[in-house]
């Protein structure tokens, strides 16, 4: 029996190749035998009328993905650059995933390392300190246009966009420092197979894997595909380097095991997203030409007016058909003149964009009144829209800290160590412990907030109760750190003390307590 299963997908194969058309109707057939046979889902029965458009076939992630990769890159960027509403969808999940991007708090497990507390609290003002200096100076990118915030832009951008980024991670040294990593990104498109080679099972995408489907190395161009060059060279670059230092980060999500390339978040809703704008320019312009209030000049014979047949006298024969305020315009004998009335706007217009809206918002997991900065609705449901939004903030900022920022803070707090600048003894030797000095979270922008006084109020609950904490608090609230604003506000309290404001705010406030008492 399972012989003979392995002819017929042979045989099925064959005749795909030499003729698809009937290669689909066999496998269609085969379906249909084997849905009458053996019962199953409705869904998979293309014999039905309702399912004689579902032709898929049960591709491996390289054969579904990356034939069509090419285009959908081309499409997202030129849709980024040129449909307001994908901009403003891309834009609005980088600024609520990274904002102006994530900051560190490094949270060293001095429980594990045997540290004291305050041996911990060293270290990790140390650490922050370090990775400060390098993040806000255009010395961590290799282009120097660029600190490790706009980066984070950039690459976010970049695999929401394109699919995937890659971030090589080489030792460049700079005068004006004394750390020499940099981060060098490259787009997607510069990984592709050496000489355009076919994908097989081992090399796809310019991802080469192991027995595992580990990859093992990249093949990035010299320069872009797309760019001014006729000629290219490819580099082979192993993921990770002798000491076992990965050498290049690869920024995409993964939705399928041995997927080696991302692809871009726009690809599910493209064709709709491109007839929405579509549509929405021809409304648009029908509604400019409706307010140009545009007239045809009728004629029995189907000729010009005279003169319009001149070339030469185009410039002028326009200025004098132009209609003007409160104009009398002469036809000749047999000309009469028909208004063009496109009846716009569209009072249809609104309601059915809003329902098409609502659909790509589900895609993209940005609710309705998210996506279009719209809060029309009552408190609760725009809340609730805010929250279902934070959900797939909350856990792409996650996925990228871990795919992009935390590597690299990695890699600089080694660098940090091996000149001598922290002391993390066994930080060289043993992973388990070079994992507890890098731990650390990454804080972005805040959600917003509706009612403040309502939510600060609820906060106040969460920690007294202690379902939260201050420190995770200040960060969701308003992304600052308890621990800072502790220090900050005990300071600012010394000072009020010592100028006599403290006193003068407490009487201030005793009179307006009064005040409000007596009426």
């Amino acid at each position: 029996m399972k012989k003979l299963q392995v002819s017929e997908n042979i045989i099925d194969k064959a005749i795909m190749a030499f003729n698809p058309e009937r290669g689909l109707k066999r496998m269609r057939a085969k379906m249909q035998y084997q849905a009458l046979a053996n019962g199953g889902y409705i869904g998979a029965d293309t014999s039905r009328r309702s399912m004689r458009s579902a032709n898929a076939v049960a591709g491996s992630p390289d054969k579904d993905d990356l034939s069509s990769l090419e285009n959908l890159r081309a499409i997202s960027r030129d849709m980024y650059r040129n449909a307001p509403l994908v901009r403003g969808a891309v834009d609005t999940m980088r600024f609520n995933i990274i904002g102006a991007g994530l900051t560190l708090q490094a949270q060293v497990d001095y429980e594990f390392l045997g540290l004291s507390e305050e041996e911990a609290q060293k270290f990790e003002r140390d650490a922050e300190h370090i990775f400060r200096f390098w993040a806000e100076s255009e010395n961590a990118d290799v282009e120097l246009s660029s600190n490790f915030y706009e980066l984070q832009a950039i690459a976010l951008i970049g695999t929401l966009v394109s699919g995937d980024v890659f971030a090589g991670l080489p030792y460049i040294k700079r005068e004006n420092s004394p750390y020499s990593l940099s981060v060098q990104l490259l787009e997607a498109d510069r990984c592709c197979n050496p000489d355009n080679k076919m994908d097989d099972e081992t090399l796809a995408g310019g991802v080469e894997v192991d027995s595992f489907g580990a990859p093992k190395f990249y093949y990035f161009t010299k320069f872009h595909p797309g760019g001014n060059q006729f000629t290219n060279e490819w580099k082979k670059v192993p993921v990770f380097g002798e000491s076992g230092r990965r050498n290049i980060l690869h920024i995409f999500e993964k939705v399928r095991p041995n997927q080696k390339r991302g692809v871009p978040v726009l690809a599910p809703i493209i064709e709709p997203l491109k007839q929405f704008t579509d549509y929405t320019h021809a409304e648009l312009t029908a509604a400019v030409v409706s307010g140009l209030f545009t007239v045809f000049i009728e004629t029995e014979s189907g000729d010009l007016p005279d003169g319009m047949e001149d070339d030469a006298n185009a410039s002028e024969i326009n200025e004098e058909m132009q209609l003007e305020a409160g104009a009398i315009i002469g036809l000749a004998e047999g000309e009469k003149v028909t208004t063009a009335n496109p009846n716009r706007p569209n009072t249809a217009f609104d309601g059915f964009t809003s329902s098409v809206l609502k659909q790509i918002g589900a895609a993209l997991n940005i609710p309705y009144e998210v996506l279009m900065k719209h809060f029309s609705s009552s408190y609760s449901a725009s809340r609730a829209a805010l929250l279902e939004a934070w959900k797939m903030f909350r856990t792409r900022r996650v996925w990228f800290a871990q795919k992009f920022t935390q590597p690299i803070y990695e890699a600089v707090l080694t660098e940090a160590v091996l000149l001598g600048h922290l002391s993390a003894p066994g930080f060289l030797e043993d992973p388990m412990i070079r994992k507890a000095y890098c731990r650390a979270s990454w804080n972005g922008p805040s959600q917003g907030q509706l009612n403040p006084v309502q939510e600060t109020k609820a906060a106040l609950m969460r920690v007294e109760e202690g379902f939260s904490t201050r420190t995770k608090e200040a960060s969701e609230m308003n992304g600052t750190d308890f621990d800072q604003n502790i220090k900050r506000a005990k300071s600012e309290t010394l000072k009020m003390r010592e100028s006599g404001l403290s006193d003068l705010k407490i009487s201030v406030s005793e009179r307006i307590t009064t005040k409000e008492d007596d009426e």
